[in-house]
This record gives structure tokens, sequence and C-alpha cells, in this order.
């Protein structure tokens, strides 16, 4: 069996995509790889974990030793690397872990990519790939029209954004200077099963059913375009398999939409599936309906405007377009977290109490 490394696999793409690979594949041996920081949890995995042919190891891409040991005992044909600190509003509050994971810790399994693709044999050469994944944010902030296409100046506006960015030169860099056979992948907003709590969609999801604010940046008019995890999941593995080695390929739902046009699906969703009138947490509150949570707040710092993903080269070359629209993912989505309230429980314990996160001021005192 050949192997396949899934760096970050215990956190929401990851865990997604290991599924996925089950699903699709039986010929190839996984190994999830990730350090289990708040955002990464084994419990997403139990199932995976049951399969002979997944294997869990512990470990942090920064670290050379980790990474080289990884190489070493595991020889893989195929490497994707999802490993990163992700959230923005963490970014603004502390750049450092941002910086060692997503760009220290890329150009470590860069190297340990390197210095095992080089003892390789020719023919094992030739089947070994590099993916990394990466985001539409790298770009920056578009106006009210256009879309960021593979060609798109990078200008990004944080943190999270800029080491991403770092991360993606680097790793067009090692293909053009030392012919390591690399792949990248932009894609925009993911949602869907297993995303920790701290991000929108599931957070709005859980305050409603809990009578609690739904709190909207700004003006709720910034727009991004969402797609469906699994949609991501079958495109990255579309790109391993047929993309051309030194490429990049932006991924994206084709679904724009506001903060507030979400906010308003998924209070549609959860109004078919769990009424407000039926819910005592909004009866308490003598409130009619989930929209009625709505609360505008102070906006984030930086805060791009509109992303928006041309989709053109991955549908042309690879023939890939995605399978859900942003209702049928919305409601599957919404299905899924009404369905493992134990889930949302245990990613959070002790972790994360669904506060606000990414006001400088926080900071600096």
């Amino acid at each position: 069996m050949k192997t396949i490394v899934v760096t970050g696999g215990a956190g929401f793409i990851g865990t997604n995509f290991v599924y996925y690979l089950l699903s699709k594949t039986k010929d190839y041996r996984l190994v999830v790889f990730d350090k289990l920081t708040y955002a990464g949890n084994l419990y997403s995995l139990r199932d995976a974990l049951r399969a002979k042919r997944v294997v869990f190891v512990k470990g942090d891409i920064a670290e050379p030793r980790n990474v080289r040991a990884l190489f070493l005992r595991h020889q893989p044909a195929l490497v994707f690397n999802f490993a990163a600190e992700s959230h923005v509003d963490r970014s603004i509050e502390g750049a450092g872990d941002f910086v060692r994971t997503n760009l220290t810790g890329t150009f470590q399994m860069l190297e340990g990519a390197r210095a095992f693709y080089n003892q390789l044999k020719p023919e094992d050469r030739r089947q070994f790939r590099f993916l990394h994944v990466s985001t539409d944010e790298v770009y920056g902030s578009l106006g009210k029209t256009g879309a960021f296409s593979e060609n798109t100046s990078y200008a990004p506006n944080s943190p999270y954004a800029a080491t991403k960015a770092g991360a993606d030169h680097l790793v067009r860099a090692y293909h053009e200077t030392y012919g390591l056979p690399t792949l990248i992948t932009n894609c925009s907003n993911n949602y869907g099963p297993f995303q920790f709590p701290e991000k929108l969609i599931p957070l709005m999801v859980l305050n409603a059913l809990e009578g609690k604010a739904l709190p909207v940046y700004g003006d709720g008019k910034n727009v991004r375009d969402w797609l469906y995890v699994e949609d991501h999941c079958s495109a990255i593995w579309r790109v391993m398999n047929k993309g051309r080695i030194g490429e990049k390929y932006n991924i994206g739902g084709n679904t724009e939409r506001n903060n507030l046009q979400v906010l308003q699906t998924l209070c549609r969703q959860l109004e078919r599936f769990r009424p407000a009138a039926k819910n005592p947490a909004i009866l308490k509150l003598g409130l009619k309906n989930y929209g009625q949570l709505v609360k505008f707040v102070k906006d984030r710092p930086g805060h791009d405007r509109r992303y928006a993903i041309n989709s053109t080269k991955i549908k042309k070359e690879l023939g890939w377009k995605p399978k859900y629209n942003f209702d049928s993912g919305m409601e599957k989505t919404v299905q899924w977290y009404l369905s493992r309230v134990d889930w949302c429980e245990k990613v959070q314990s002790g972790k994360y109490h669904r506060e606000r996160l990414g006001l400088i001021s926080r900071r600096s005192k």
C-alpha cells in the first residue's frame, strides 16, 4: 500500500479530507499528522481511526525532528499540507503562532519533503507529490466587481493571510529552485461538519439554539464566496491526481453571500429543523424567530470587504465543479450540528467559550 500523509488531519478541512479519502480510495494507507492544538481533536477522527489503514501521529510541522521522523518512517507517496493556524481574529490578537505554524512549519515540511524526495528511486520520484492547501485571503480585498484568479497579485491584509501568502511563495520557490513536485490550491470560505465553533456558521448555530446574540461585524455586508467542505475535498483530490506540477488552482463555490445573507439562510434552515416557536431558549426571551437575535457589533480591524474566486482554471483543465449550492450545503451543515451537539461540547471543553476574539484593544491591555 502506498502512503498518503495528511498534516493538520485532525482539524476542520483535514478531518473531512480523511473521511473523503476513506470513502473514495482503497489502496492507500493514511497517516494523519497533527499537533492537536485547540482546533484539532481526535474525537473528530474516532470513526476514521477504526480503519486499519489509518494511523495517527502526533507532531508539530514546525519541529524539524518531527518532520524528519514522519518522512523517514512513513515514506509517503503523496503529502497534503493542511496544517495551519487559520482564524483571522486569533491572528490579530497574536501573530506568533501563525508565523510559527503557517510559515516556519511549511518551510520545515518542504525541507523534509526535499530531503526525502532526493533519496527516492526515479520511479518513486515520478509518483511523489506535495500539495499545499492555502486560502483566497492571500489576495487581499476586492471591490464590488471582479474575482481572484491564479494570476492575481498577493496583497494580504491580516497576519493570518500574510503567513499563508509567505508559505505559498515558499512552496513555489521549492519547485522552481529544487524541482520539488509541488501543487498549491487557494480556496474560498469553507463550511460544513467538524468546523471549530469559533468560525461564523457553527458559532451562529450554537448561539441561536441557546438564545444568545448572533454578532455581526460592522454593517454585515462583507462578502465571501462560500464553499462546502466536501466540494473542497473533491477538488483537492482532483488537483493532486490531475493537476500540472508547479501550478496553483483556485477553488471556489461560486456562491457569493454577505454575512447578513449567510445568517438569513442559517435562520431559515434552523426554523425548518428546530423551530424557534418550540425552542425554550427563544421563548424565554419573548422572541418569535432566530433573526431577532442578530446584533451588530464593532467591526474587525482590517476586515476585507469582499472575496470572490474565479475557478475557471480548475474547471477547464481538470473538469471539476462544486456539487453543492449554498442552500443545499447549509441544509447539510445545520442538520449535522443539530445532530452532533456532543461533538460541539467535546471540542470546546476547556478551550473556548464562544467569546469574541480579535479586538486589538484586548491585546493592548
